[in-house]
């Protein structure tokens, strides 16, 4: 029978991390600092997505209000000292205010997909650490086992001392690149599904922000028809007025005329 006794100084990790050798301390190094690079990633990404995606909404009152009050300048200088994706967004759109809906709208889009852009920043990084980390850990895995028997083979003997610096190479180096692995691709995960609900937040804002242009245009051009057909009825009018003046000035003419005439029979 076999008989395994374990001891605290058999299992400890400082013993452990002693017998992985030279090619497999390279390999747990560059694999913990794809860990840190990880960790700084998530924290930064989280602390700029999570202040992107406040919302604040008398923001959008505000410029709806200066929108229609007609206050341009006040609407671009509120967008300004606002910090957020959505204020740039829209101080595009203000600063295109006498342009078609479309040219409004173009730009818009423009700015968001650099918006977008800052908000995925990092994020590459992250998803390739989530692949490369179990890749690091399976190279560390055919290093080790490369050693275990290039050891045997210089030693004649299949002794299990001889395996350990081996083998305890390939599990460490695969256990840790899993673990990085598998965290860097949840925190990409979830850092996408933050961008995306930041995304739809700007979309929602926008198309509310387009569609308050789109009323203000359609009332202006309904007043200027409004005053066009004014305008109109009060040229007819005189016209009118006009003609009928000429009118009576002829037939009072016509009149005079025929009075001298009778005057001088």
């Amino acid at each position: 029978m076999l008989n395994v006794l374990l001891t605290s100084e058999s299992v400890s990790l400082i013993n452990i991390f002693k017998n992985i050798g030279l090619g497999g301390w390279f390999i747990v190094t560059v694999i913990l600092i794809l860990s840190l690079i990880s960790v700084y990633i998530f924290i930064e990404r989280i602390i700029a997505i999570n202040k992107a995606s406040k919302r604040k909404n008398s923001f959008i009152n505000h410029i709806k209000d200066f929108i229609y009050e007609s206050k341009l300048d006040s609407a671009i200088d509120l967008c300004h000292s606002t910090n957020s994706p959505i204020s740039r967004m829209i101080e595009k759109g203000l600063l295109r205010m006498g342009n078609s809906l479309d040219d409004i709208s173009s730009s818009i889009e423009n700015v968001g997909k650099l918006e977008i852009y800052k908000l995925e920043n990092k994020l590459s990084t992250l998803a390739s650490i989530s692949g490369a980390a179990p890749m690091l850990g399976f190279l560390g895995t055919v290093m080790g086992m490369v050693s275990a028997f290039f050891e045997v083979e210089q030693r004649g003997s299949m002794d299990i001392q001889v395996l350990a610096s081996g083998i305890y190479t390939a599990m460490i180096t695969t256990v840790l690149g899993l673990i990085v692995g598998i965290i860097a691709y949840l925190a990409y995960n979830y850092l996408s599904a933050k961008v995306q609900q930041v995304v739809h937040l700007m979309e929602s804002d926008i198309i509310s922000f387009l569609d308050l242009l789109h009323d203000k245009e359609k009332k202006m051009n309904s007043k200027s028809k409004t005053i066009s057909t004014e305008s109109s009825e009060d040229k007819i009018s005189f016209e009118h007025v006009s003609n009928q003046q000429k009118s009576g000035d002829l037939n009072e003419g016509n009149s005079q005329s025929i009075n001298n005439q009778d005057n001088f029979n």
